[in-house]
């Protein structure tokens, strides 16, 4: 029994040792990734649509006073991206009636949104010059300003459920038009 006491002194050792080891493989300073550094964006890759705004899912919605254009989103074509980009088809009808179509994308994490192409002469156009532009709030037109905070975001993060974004973009539910805020009325950037 004597004998028996140091062996059993050694692999408890062994064991705490073990379990010291396990536990600092997560640390941030052992295995030098820090979980608050910033990550990289990655996009991923897109396509153009195959079809034209489809007339029966445009679902207009409220930008602001100042804007004479009339502005839809087509609501069977919004593609929520698992690399934070929400892409969808945007109708813009000036005073006369003429449309344009555009295929766009909005990141809520850098509130942004890019150009993929548009809709010219029946077919799809790429955008040779497509770059992340940011979201301007205090234009006129800013339709890409009130898709975000009305539908496509919440906060600084991705809507990820397609029926939610739909839900949001009811005409009697459409914040659009205002900064969004919290259950408490806490304004957000």
């Amino acid at each position: 029994m004597i004998k028996s006491f140091p062996k059993n002194r050694l692999c408890m050792l062994s064991t705490f040792a073990c379990l010291i080891l396990t536990a600092c493989s997560g640390d941030p300073m052992v295995s030098g990734v820090d979980p608050f550094a910033p990550t990289v964006f990655k996009e991923g890759k897109t396509t153009m649509p195959l079809n034209p705004p489809n007339p029966e899912k445009l679902q207009s919605f409220y930008v602001s006073r100042e804007t004479v254009f009339k502005f839809s989103i087509d609501t069977s074509a919004i593609l929520i991206g698992a690399d934070g980009v929400t892409r969808y088809i945007v109708v813009m009808t000036n005073p006369s009636g003429q449309q344009q179509a555009q295929y766009e994308g909005i990141r809520c994490d850098s509130y942004q949104w890019r150009l993929y192409g548009t809709f010219e002469q029946g077919a799809w156009k790429p955008n040779p010059l497509s770059e992340w532009k940011d979201i301007k709030l205090h234009t006129p037109n800013r339709y890409q300003a009130a898709l975000a905070q009305g539908a496509l975001c919440s906060f600084n993060s991705q809507e990820t459920h397609l029926p939610a974004v739909l839900r949001a973009l009811n005409p009697e539910k459409f914040t659009g038009g205002t900064q969004p805020s919290n259950s408490f009325g806490v304004i957000g950037n």
